[in-house]
């Protein structure tokens, strides 16, 4: 069977709660004395650390030639799917390279930064840039063709010089 506990009385002060409201009035003059942290953010940009993990790009090497072999091992080892590539024939004098890919797609609206594409990537052609503002009025804005994606990532300096023999 229960037991019924018998609650005493509040007192007055304690029916106020005038504790309570003091601690939340102290802690709205704290916010309200302090210099405001807001960013005019067109303007203004936030700092960015060393480590951040933005959106991928693709990036070509200092001749200009892209560095993507169309291996897809970044297809393969991405979480949320967001990465699509189409292998096609390799360019005009480079057949030692096998293929280079035709279609190349990144889901912006799927990417969720991790970074693992850059990891995987045995020709370091996947570079993530510190963008972090892209914004689409629909889903069909946030897919990046390669075109794009090469046009955001630049070049590069090619450490393995793979690109150096031709026939």
């Amino acid at each position: 069977m229960a037991k019924l506990v018998e609650r005493r009385p509040l007192k007055a002060w304690e029916r106020l709660n005038i504790l309570a409201f003091l601690k939340g009035m102290r802690t709205t003059l704290r916010w309200l004395l302090k210099r405001p942290i807001t960013l005019e953010y067109p303007e203004a940009r936030p700092y960015i650390p060393d480590n951040y993990r933005g959106t991928p790009t693709l990036v070509k090497d200092i001749y200009g030639r892209e560095k993507c072999v169309a291996c897809q091992l970044c297809e393969h080892i991405c979480p949320a799917k967001a990465i699509r590539i189409t292998p096609g024939p390799a360019p005009e004098g480079f057949s030692h390279i096998g293929r280079a890919p035709a279609i190349f797609q990144i889901d912006r609206s799927r990417c969720i930064h991790c970074g693992l594409c850059e990891e995987v990537c045995p020709e370091e052609a996947i570079v993530l840039q510190k963008e972090y503002s892209f914004s689409g009025t629909d889903r069909n804005a946030m897919m990046i063709d390669k075109e794009e994606l090469y046009e955001a990532g630049g070049t590069l300096p090619d450490k393995y010089f793979k690109w150096g023999k031709s026939e």
